[in-house]
C-alpha cells in the first residue's frame, strides 16, 4: 500500500509539472489574430507572478479584450513614411509652433523649474507636448492593457511589447495605472504618451503631490519627459538640432527621422532660436 500511495503521489507531481510547463509553452507563443489569445493570457496569468507581478496586476490582466484596431493601427503607421515637410505639414506644425509658444508663456514658472532640475529646455519638451497630444487635449480611448496585452501576443514585436505588459502591470500593482485605464492604440500613456516600461523608468512627481500622473497632470508628464530625455544622454546647455550634442536624447524618443528632426525644428522655432 505505501507503495501504490508513493506512486501516485509522483504521478501527481509529475501531472503537475507537465501542466506547468505547457502553461510556460503556452505563454511564450504568439499569434497573428485573435484566435488563442484568451488561452494566452490565462497562461501568461499563471506566470505572472514570476515576472513580479502582484495580484492586482493579474486580476487585471484577467479583463483583458484582443485589441483589434490595436493590431491595424500597427500595421498602417504610414506618417513616418512622408517627406520631413510632408510630415510637418500633417502633424500641424506651425499650429504647434504658435500655441506651444503661448504655453511656454503661460507655464513659464513650470518650465523654469523643469529647466533647472534637468537642464532641458522647454522648446522641444513642448513640441513632444504639442505632436503627441495637442498639448493634452487627446490621449486616445483604448483600453490600455489590453492594447499591451494584444501586442505581446502578437507575432510583430512579441518580446518588446512583453516588457511592455509587465511594466504596465507593476504600475497597476503600485497604483499609478488603474486597470480599466484607456490611452493610445500601443498602451502610451498620459500627456506626452508615455510607454508603461519608460513611466517605470523615467515617471517623476513634477508637481510635488507625491505620485505621478501622466494623464491629469502636465508637470509630471513634462517632467517625466525631461528625464527620459536625460536618461538618454540629455546634457544641460548643450544643443540639440541634428550633429549638436543633445540630439542624441531625442533620437531615444523615437526612431523616425522625421519625428526626431520636427522636434527639433519645432522646438527652435518655440524657444526662439
Amino acid at each position: 500500500m505505501a507503495f501504490v500511495a508513493k506512486g501516485r503521489f509522483f504521478a501527481a507531481v509529475a501531472t503537475a509539472l507537465l501542466m506547468t510547463a505547457g502553461m510556460a509553452q503556452a505563454a511564450t507563443q504568439c499569434g497573428n489574430n485573435s484566435a488563442g489569445f484568451e488561452s494566452w493570457v490565462q497562461a501568461y496569468q499563471q506566470q505572472a507572478g514570476a515576472q513580479g507581478i502582484g495580484s492586482r496586476g493579474i486580476n487585471a490582466l484577467g479583463n483583458v479584450k484582443y485589441a483589434t484596431k490595436t493590431i491595424n493601427a500597427d500595421r498602417n503607421q504610414k506618417s513616418f513614411k512622408y517627406s520631413l515637410d510632408k510630415f510637418m505639414q500633417v502633424r500641424g506644425a506651425q499650429t504647434i509652433i504658435a500655441r506651444g509658444r503661448a504655453q511656454k508663456a503661460q507655464n513659464a514658472a513650470l518650465f523654469n523649474r523643469i529647466e533647472q532640475r534637468y537642464g532641458v529646455p522647454a522648446g522641444p519638451l513642448i513640441a513632444i507636448w504639442g505632436m503627441e497630444t495637442g498639448f493634452g487635449s487627446y490621449m486616445g480611448n483604448q483600453h490600455t492593457l489590453s492594447a499591451v496585452a494584444t501586442l505581446a501576443y502578437d507575432c510583430r514585436r512579441t518580446e518588446y511589447f512583453r516588457e511592455q505588459l509587465n511594466a504596465a502591470l507593476k504600475l497597476v500593482d503600485n497604483g499609478t495605472l488603474a486597470p480599466n485605464a484607456v490611452g493610445a492604440m500601443h498602451g502610451e500613456i498620459g500627456q506626452t504618451q508615455f510607454l508603461p516600461l519608460n513611466v517605470l523608468r523615467y515617471g517623476a512627481d513634477g508637481d510635488g503631490n507625491g505620485r505621478i500622473d501622466m494623464v491629469r497632470s502636465k508637470a509630471d508628464a513634462l517632467a517625466s519627459t525631461a528625464n527620459f530625455l536625460v536618461g538618454h544622454g540629455w546634457r544641460a546647455g548643450g544643443g540639440y538640432q541634428p550633429g549638436q550634442a543633445n540630439y542624441g536624447a531625442i533620437a531615444g524618443w523615437n526612431a523616425a527621422t522625421v519625428y526626431q528632426q520636427a522636434i527639433a525644428i519645432i522646438g527652435a522655432k518655440i524657444d526662439g532660436e
